[in-house]
């Protein structure tokens, strides 16, 4: 997949806020896996929904990082995006930014914080549904290849969510639900 220049220069910055991190299975960068995401979308994007792979790039930063909403804000402004640009990026990596991690909830386990995270994605605009279908794409192959005991309990929690979460991308839904049943 080919980058504009400005993709690859928030490509650079989503690098620099994921650091050191690596994927839990192989090792790789952390990056490795929103480009993969932002590779699936581009597989079905359209003109008009070009800044779904720069949700793809940024889907993760404020659920693994430091970085906040208004670094990205800040940065894409930087970059040089327009005000309707930037609001549609931020919204979709909020949209995309787990709510319910055990830091947020301490009290509640593992089982009722995906329950909640199921619910609340099952109400994202559609558009970001099509980019946490590739996230869930991604994942669900890694998993299910390095550690098929543990794929058994994320993939449960994966159907769940794919039950009420449907109004995306048709060809990535199902290209989704096949991987996860």
């Amino acid at each position: 997949m080919t980058f504009t220049d400005r993709q690859e220069k928030f490509l650079e910055f989503v690098k620099e806020s994921h650091g050191d991190q690596v994927r839990k299975y192989t090792g790789e960068p952390y990056w490795t896996h929103v480009v993969a995401v932002a590779e699936i979308v581009s597989t079905i994007v359209t003109s008009h929904e070009g800044l779904l792979i720069e949700v793809s790039l940024g889907h993760d930063l404020v659920e693994d990082t430091p970085t906040t909403l208004g670094d990205i804000y800040l940065k894409l402004d930087e970059l040089g995006y327009d005000t309707n640009e930037i609001e549609y990026i931020v919204n979709g990596i909020h949209h995309l930014s787990n709510e319910y991690k055990t830091e947020n909830y301490p009290n509640l386990n593992r089982r009722k914080r995906k329950k909640l995270e199921c619910i609340r994605l099952w109400d994202i605009p559609s558009q970001y549904q099509t980019v946490k279908y590739a996230d869930l794409i991604h994942n669900s192959s890694s998993i299910l290849e390095r550690d098929p005991k543990f794929a058994e309990l994320y993939l449960k929690e994966k159907r769940e969510i794919l039950s009420g979460m449907n109004s995306g991308n048709r060809t990535l839904y199902e290209k989704c639900y096949e991987v996860i049943n």
